[in-house]
């Protein structure tokens, strides 16, 4: 019996008061975990707290894609593509193998489109080029053959197909994988805790003060190093470390859409747009993903969210390669919007440089801009180069560690049937592709209350044992980390009043 969640966050305040961290890190997003990661991992004491949800913004409103780059290719930008094609690979096949799967891409060439055939073909070929030819040779197909991958591509509007090989992911669930392999490392984790102001001495940043913004306490943490990788707040931080520090980054909102799948989809499909930039159509948990917008944005980050505007470029875009009866507003189960964390400068966010620029500010915090999910612990290992320059005693691990539950799913999935025939095929298909080995705790809850192997809603895969995991295993404390974190709920469209009743009881009880 695990204890309590509101045991565990009261041990929690308790071991992030005593002592002094060697690193604490603001911000419980995909680069403030993997720089927890890469810290514990290397024996420091490390502390992070995160204001909301770990990935409850930006690393939760991701195109779902672990991916080479194909548009940075086409910048020029050979280097960055070469590693993003290395740490796919290593993600899917050591590192994260439950939750970065490979899904073949078709590259849609429209009559009067900004490519044709043979600039696309030259493209495919030097993208697969650079990932050692690890998926085959990308090539060119016609548009009838195209449509056996997926059937709602508009043929009569395509001149041809590029076809290509990338990886996707569920973010928040591997998210929260990364913050579990941060604490099985030593690290300490706090969620719904925000950073009230910074503590100095002598000068120095060294430390910050910490409200529970679930039970009002509020608390102090002493650390040597202090990292802010807080996002789109990152500058809010800086500003109170040094009030005349230049902004050092700009944000670009993007938007997406999830629908209801019609139809056959083995692939996911790019449209090239003008302008560089390009429309994704990407089946994902069942689901049909469209998307990006992008676009600079200026208001509250916390105020981000889809527009009607928004919700038409997207069905705009994707209907210049895809046919209506696949696009229709009726379809659509949920939408999110996230911001790009893009380095600071001139001219449209669709051609900023998706780099992650690290800098020392006056007292001393470390400050992290940008980036991407694609080299999540490339991030994580370099703002370690920079905390060992002040904390020499850290020792980096092993590159290509697994996260917990790293395993093949289709050998999980084939050991859950053995152990429970009950299971239907789409759950263990569901659990092993989202918890990997770790799903064997899940199972164990189940066979000790059959009650929790039942469905949280007979549209999907989910199960109760999953809700109950996350509250006790998971750090979730409201209904949204459990139905848009921890579960596919909320992308389904089945998180329903009823449901979301009875996960915020499980809750209460919880944190009572």
């Amino acid at each position: 019996m695990h204890e309590s969640l509101a045991g565990h966050r009261a041990r929690t305040t308790e071991l992030l008061t005593t002592g002094r961290f060697d690193v604490l890190v603001i911000g419980g997003g995909i680069v403030g975990l993997a720089t927890a990661w890469e810290a514990a991992r290397a024996g420091l004491r490390v502390a992070v707290v995160e204001k909301g949800d770990f990935a409850s913004a930006t690393s939760s409103a991701s195109s779902k894609l672990v991916h080479g780059g194909l548009r940075y290719l086409a910048m020029g930008n050979v280097k960055l593509v070469r590693e993003n094609h290395r740490e796919r690979r290593a993600l899917g096949t050591t590192v994260a193998p439950h939750h970065v799967r490979p899904l073949p891409f078709l590259v849609a060439l429209r009559r009067g489109g900004p490519h044709g055939p043979v600039t696309i073909g030259a493209g495919m070929l030097a993208y697969t080029a650079l990932s050692g030819f690890a998926d085959g040779i990308g090539h060119v197909i016609s548009p009838g053959r195209a449509q056996q991958y997926v059937s709602g591509l508009r043929a009569g509007a395509l001149t041809a197909c590029g076809i290509y090989h990338d990886h996707q992911m569920n973010d928040a669930r591997l998210a929260v994988t990364t913050a579990r392999a941060a604490a099985e490392s030593g690290a300490v984790l706090l969620n719904h805790a925000e950073v009230l102001g910074l503590r100095t001495t002598g000068g120095r940043v060294s430390g910050v003060d910490v409200r529970n913004t679930l039970s009002g306490n509020e608390f102090g943490i002493d650390a040597e190093v202090v990292v802010n990788a807080a996002g789109p707040w990152v500058d809010h931080l800086r500003r109170l470390e040094d009030p005349a520090a230049r902004p050092s980054m700009r944000l670009s909102k993007g938007t997406h859409l999830v629908l209801r799948r019609h139809g056959t989809w083995d692939a996911a499909v790019t449209t090239p747009l003008d302008g560089g930039r390009v429309s994704f159509a990407i089946p994902w948990e069942g689901q049909l993903l469209l998307g990006t917008t992008d676009e600079e944005y200026r208001g509250d980050p916390a105020d981000v969210r889809p527009t009607d505007a928004d919700v038409d470029q997207i069905l705009g875009e994707a209907g210049l390669s895809i046919g209506e009866e696949h696009l229709r507003r009726s379809d659509i189960v949920y939408s999110f919007a996230g911001l790009r964390v893009l380095p600071g400068g001139e001219g449209d966010t669709q051609h900023a440089k998706r780099e992650t620029v690290v800098s020392v500010g006056r007292g001393g915090m470390i400050s992290i801009a940008g980036g991407k999910w694609t080299t999540f612990r490339d991030i994580g290992r370099k703002v370690l180069a920079h905390l060992r320059t002040r904390l020499p005693q850290a020792a980096p691990g092993p590159v290509n560690a697994p996260l917990p539950g790293a395993a093949s799913p289709e050998a999980v999935e084939h050991v859950l049937l053995r152990a429970a025939p009950e299971l239907p095929g789409d759950v263990a298909a569901h659990l092993a592709r989202h918890y990997g080995s770790v799903s064997h705790e899940l199972l164990a809850l189940g066979l000790e209350n059959p009650a929790l192997l039942e469905r949280v809603h007979p549209g999907g895969p989910d199960i109760w044992a999953q809700v109950v995991y996350a509250i006790e295993r998971e750090w979730a404390c409201e209904p949204d980390d459990v139905l848009r974190r921890r579960t596919t709920l909320t992308v389904r469209g089945l998180d329903t009043p009823e449901i979301r009743r009875r996960v915020a009881e499980l809750l209460q009880g919880a944190l009572v």
